[in-house]
């Protein structure tokens, strides 16, 4: 599990996550967590509506977090729905 991972191969799964993403994605990414620029900005930049940029940087988010290979919790509703089977299996 990627829990037990170094700092280093954290830093080398994230910059492989963010060279594999299209470069628009990249460059909103980059822009928002070391620009410090707000998605209004980048919209005026780029072109895009604010929900498009809002809509790229959650893309890379998930691609980041995938690349780092951590699971999604389970949601709340699959866990109930597995208590509920598991009680009937039993």
């Amino acid at each position: 599990m990627s829990e037990h991972l170094t700092e280093t191969e954290i830093i080398e799964k994230l910059e492989a996550g963010l060279q594999r993403m299209p470069t628009l994605r990249r460059e909103i990414f980059l822009a928002i967590r070391l620009d410090d620029l707000s998605y209004v900005e980048i919209a005026k930049r780029t072109g895009l509506s604010v929900k498009q940029v809002e809509w790229h940087f959650a893309e890379t988010l998930f691609t980041l977090h995938q690349a780092l290979e951590w699971r999604l919790p389970v949601p709340w509703w699959k866990r109930i729905i597995r208590r509920i089977a598991e009680k009937l299996r039993r």
